[in-house]
């Protein structure tokens, strides 16, 4: 029986309710936990690059061909992710990732070669691209169970985890080795998963046949209920198609967050001479903005609804992406840096959603796939773009896949999923 089910007749059999909505916000509770952990444990390996390159006694060009192996465990696993998640449920699957995740980190000091670390950083890579897809298809099913649009507050716990576990690496990276401060992180991974993992264990989410977010909307919505329901292996044509599209509203995302990770901070020093401490800045504003953002989504959801909260959301990013590439001081361009985080923060979460709406853990799997890539294209075409034209130039590609994002947004106003506004 579907999980929502459950907690319906736990409602109804108790005084008042009262089971359902505790049982509810354990589960919130204990995902947002999860949504952090990843976060926070990316966070940490990605502080610890440098010295792991020093170590490894990699060049710049064979680092990068071992950073791949996280991209390409991660976007193989996600594939496979969704398919595992129809079977077994995405609960359980969340918390195998997460032990995954939190033993995989330990890997990479153990490697003293470029070649090994691309091959544990295919382990690391699976395990992050099997959380997000996990977690995030539970989140879908239990946005539909509270009734309330609360996805960015999962991926507000993402970014917050992420800023803690960059913040923490940054502070003991000199003191301790990489072995040691991973390892940590091992301990506290496998630590808050024995904690927070039960939780996810004991309420099972559904397995084929019917997800929660197809019981919670059988009367109201039962085309989508039926998409979801043929969508164990391969995902109705039309079904397909607007999974794509929100799947790409993902990538649009996704492609300005890389884009602003790998090149924000190049831009201020080389094209606007910002003294190197604030240049490194410029990714935490925009950072701290899109965790702002995704804080208040679920309040901005509920007064715009996800149509106009696409529309707003990508039309304010691509203005913020402009200012910030185009502005002739650091501090306009750093207030640009800042709109962008706030526009493009409840871009993904929306989209993952409505994904996810229309075709369960599949959908999730193939719309996080898209997304994934937007943040493996968005570097290395921006890199590509500065050679020809300049950095300011390509970093306006930014703006205009936002704009397309908002685009998209409005050209699917009519889809009814849950929310859709």
């Amino acid at each position: 029986m579907p999980l929502l089910n459950k907690l319906r007749t736990a409602a109804a059999g108790a005084p008042g309710g009262d089971p359902a909505p505790v049982t509810l916000t354990r589960l919130r509770l204990a995902l947002t936990v999860f949504f952090a952990l990843d976060g926070f444990i990316f966070a940490g390996w990605v502080v610890r690059i440098p010295a792991i390159k020093q170590q490894t006694g990699a060049s710049a060009g064979d680092l990068g061909l071992a950073l791949l192996g996280v991209s390409a465990g991660a976007v193989i696993t996600m594939t496979l992710t969704g398919r595992l998640c129809r079977r077994l449920g995405s609960h359980p699957v969340t918390v195998a990732c997460g032990a995954l995740l939190a033993l995989s980190i330990a890997l990479p000091p153990l490697t003293h070669s470029a070649f090994t670390l691309g091959l544990v950083l295919l382990v690391f890579g699976a395990a992050y691209g099997g959380i997000n897809v996990a977690m995030n298809s539970a989140a879908v099913d239990l946005v539909a169970a509270l009734h309330r649009q609360v996805m960015p507050s999962f991926h507000a716990a993402f970014s917050l985890g992420g800023m803690i576990g960059a913040g923490l690496g940054g502070l003991v990276a000199a003191g301790l080795s990489p072995m040691t401060h991973l390892l940590t992180l091992t301990g506290i991974g496998l630590l808050v998963t024995a904690v927070a993992g039960p939780v996810l264990l004991r309420h099972p989410a559904s397995v084929p046949g019917r997800g929660t977010h197809e019981a919670s909307h059988e009367t109201h919505h039962a085309p989508e209920k039926a998409s979801a329901a043929r969508a164990p292996q391969r995902l109705a044509g039309r079904t397909r198609a607007l999974v794509t599209v929100f799947g790409l509203i993902a990538l649009c995302t996704a492609y300005g967050e890389g884009a602003l990770a790998d090149w924000g901070a190049l831009h201020l020093q080389a094209d606007l001479g910002a003294h190197p401490g604030v240049a490194a800045a410029g990714y935490s504003l925009f950072a701290l903005a899109m965790t702002a953002g995704r804080l208040s989504g679920t309040a901005l959801l509920e007064r715009l609804g996800q149509t106009r909260t696409l529309v707003a959301g990508g039309s304010t990013a691509a203005a913020g992406m402009l200012l910030g590439a185009l502005a002739p001081t650091v501090w306009l361009a750093l207030l640009g840096f800042a709109v962008t985080g706030l526009g493009l923060a409840n871009l993904f979460p929306v989209a993952i959603d409505r994904a996810g709406a229309l075709a369960g853990p599949t959908g999730v799997a193939a719309a996080s796939t898209l997304g994934y890539g937007g943040m493996l294209l968005g570097p290395p075409a921006i890199g590509f773009l500065a050679e020809w034209f300049s950095l300011p130039a390509a970093l306006t590609t930014v703006a205009l896949l936002a704009a397309a994002a908002a685009l998209i947004g409005y050209s699917v106003r009519h889809v009814s999923v849950r929310g859709g506004g």
